[in-house]
């Protein structure tokens, strides 16, 4: 539960998260956790005496060291952070020395002109994904700052305060992304080396090609020196782990199972399953168009001890364990999880933009990434009339597509779409397949999970029906970038023949299918559906597996690690390479179906020879 700060030494931020979501409590007892239906709040349990609640414990710790570094993420509330450590430090009559990284970084115009060339064209919504590193933030001196040793207690705090030349032990500040964006929202916090808030669409271009790529890199530079690990999401409120628990955490579920905290946003599209279906969903959000069910990049991972939850940066999963999760494609993709699932949800609401994603060449050249936004849409819920636009009509013209494009922005033109693209009924369970450069969008009155790669934000929207944002803004139109990746080969009976796959079973049992619903020859990952009565055993054959249950009430799963775990419809969760094996138990009523995604064998051709 939050409780509002009352820290006389720094003012109170008025608005200090905007968000209809509610925060992670704190404490699991705080949740209303029911075995039936979708988990918003999946934990992973660490046992006993294993998380700490409050800032006196921290600050008892830090007494005991004596000379302690404060390091975090971007979104942390530094001041307030050390108005309530130095509360703590007062009662205890102990004089501390603070020294605050932000006061040896470049000025925000030094900054501004650095990190400039990768932050793209002005109303761009895209950059290059930045080769700075964190130090080149910092003056040159700064690595030379020593403490004051006649000064009971020495810390350095902020962004960076590692980077100093000091031995001693580091406490690391996390923050889940989605809450840096609420918080973005609310004015109360700036980019790196800022000064100023921005508007929205420029500060989360920035924290996703500058901010979060330096950061990210720096807590994997630093991470074997992290002594202690807290979660300071809640604004007066911290919970906190000695690091070698948390590594322990980490590398079991890495050779068992693990589910991250899902996150939803509403959309110019969106629709209302997800708010009719999921208990604890705002009642009173405008919509949900998409979730974050397993983006990875802006996820977070539950631990749980003693009812208090701590929330951890999926970052810290892969920079510590990547191996054991991706087993033998660890070579090609390394720290960077690739696939991932979310949800698209149109039902009562309206069709997503007409668009396409870029070729690999094109995502590497011009945004720095390392693979592309291929995509596939698996039907999970859908009304009698929905549809998927997907491929262009046979006799389409580029030129005359083009110029009705650039028309329909200029002078608010409706178009009728199906001239130039197809549209296909959707049903339950079918795959349509978004190679890149395929044009596509999801029709209105669909339940989509986007089976994709991890890359997520790339998007060139063409046509987007002549509606505003939820801003009142219109959308960004990106014509010029979608016609530079568009594959006009993709038309007429092409389209039904290697964009919609034709699911076969190869293999079965007594009371089970294995059924292989076939990817694109560009889609570097395969997607099977396992559909079993009662239970079925399958091996990882080291290869990462991502699993959703699509048809059915609740199964569980048990590991070789010995965890057995309930999983509800529409919850995905992940078995890492290490596992070796893993059970799925039909726990619910009828036949039970789960979909799953993996990495196919020949990936280091398909995302490095094309």
């Amino acid at each position: 539960m939050e409780v509002k700060n009352n820290v006389e030494e720094t003012p109170a931020i008025n608005k200090w998260r905007q968000s209809g979501e509610k925060i992670l409590p704190a404490n699991i007892n705080n949740i209303n956790l029911s075995s039936e239906g979708y988990n918003l709040y999946p934990v992973h349990p660490l046992g006993d005496n294993k998380i700490f609640n409050g800032y006196p414990s921290l600050a008892s710790w830090i007494i005991e060291q004596k000379t302690v570094i404060i390091d975090g993420y971007i979104g942390v509330f530094w001041q307030e952070i050390e108005s309530l450590l130095q509360r703590e430090f007062t009662k205890h009559q102990i004089r501390v020395n603070w020294i605050r990284s932000s006061a040896s970084m470049k000025t925000s115009q030094e900054v501004s002109q650095m990190v400039e060339p990768f932050l793209g064209e002005d109303k761009s919504v895209w950059g290059k994904k930045t080769t700075l590193q964190l130090g080149d933030f910092f003056n040159d001196d700064y690595h030379f700052i020593q403490p004051d040793t006649t000064c009971e207690v020495n810390i350095i705090i902020g962004m960076g305060a590692a980077l100093v030349n000091w031995d001693a032990p580091v406490v690391y500040l996390e923050i889940p992304k989605n809450e840096i964006q609420y918080r973005m929202r609310a004015g109360s916090v700036t980019n790196l080396g800022a000064d100023d808030v921005a508007n929205g669409a420029e500060m989360y271009k920035r924290f996703y090609f500058v901010d979060w790529v330096v950061l990210n890199d720096h807590k994997a530079q630093i991470l074997n020196r992290i002594s202690g690990v807290a979660d300071v999401q809640h604004q007066s409120n911290i919970n906190w782990i000695f690091a070698n628990e948390l590594r322990k955490g980490l590398k079991h579920i890495s050779q068992s199972l693990f589910r991250v905290r899902p996150w939803f946003e509403a959309g110019a599209w969106g629709g209302h399953w997800l708010q009719e279906n999921i208990e604890g969903l705002n009642k009173d959000e405008v919509n949900y168009a998409w979730s974050f069910e397993l983006i990875v990049p802006e996820n977070g991972i539950v631990f749980e001890s003693d009812g208090y939850l701590l929330e951890v940066a999926f970052d810290f999963l892969m920079i510590s364990e990547y191996e054991s999760v991706l087993g033998k494609h660890a070579p090609v993709f390394g720290t960077e999880f690739p696939i991932r699932f979310d949800f698209l949800d149109t039902i009562d609401g309206g069709n997503l933009s007409v668009q396409c994603h870029p070729s690999l060449k094109y995502i590497r050249e011009e945004f720095g990434e390392n693979i592309t936004q291929d995509e596939t849409y698996y039907i999970l819920e859908c009304k009698d009339d929905a549809k998927v636009y997907l491929g262009f009509q046979e006799d389409i013209n580029p030129i005359e597509f083009n110029k009705v494009l650039i028309d329909s922005q200029q002078f608010k033109q409706e178009i009728d779409i199906e001239k130039y693209v197809q549209a296909h009924d959707a049903r339950k369970h079918d795959l349509f397949l978004i190679p890149n450069s395929t044009v596509h969008s999801a029709g209105a009155n669909n339940l989509v999970l986007e089976i994709s790669a991890t890359p997520y934000i790339f998007t060139f929207k063409m046509y987007d029906w002549l509606r505003l944002g939820l801003d009142g803004k219109p959308r960004p139109i990106n014509i010029e970038h979608a016609f530079k990746n568009l594959d006009f080969s993709r038309k007429g009976n092409v389209v039904t023949q290697q964009l919609i796959s034709k699911p076969s079973v190869i293999e079965k049992g007594i009371d089970w299918e294995l059924i292989h619903l076939p990817t694109h020859e560009e889609h570097f990952y395969d997607v099977h559906r396992l559909e079993f009565e009662s239970e079925i055993t399958l091996k990882t054959n080291n290869t990462c597996h991502i699993l959703m249950l699509v048809e059915g009430t609740a199964i569980k799963v048990k590991t070789t690690a010995g965890d057995i775990t309930r999983f509800n419809y529409a919850e995905t969760f992940v078995i890492p390479a290490a596992a070796q094996s893993y059970t799925l138990i039909n726990t619910g009523k009828g036949r039970a179906k789960v979909i799953k995604a993996f990495v196919k064998d020949a990936v280091d051709l398909l995302i490095n020879h094309r």
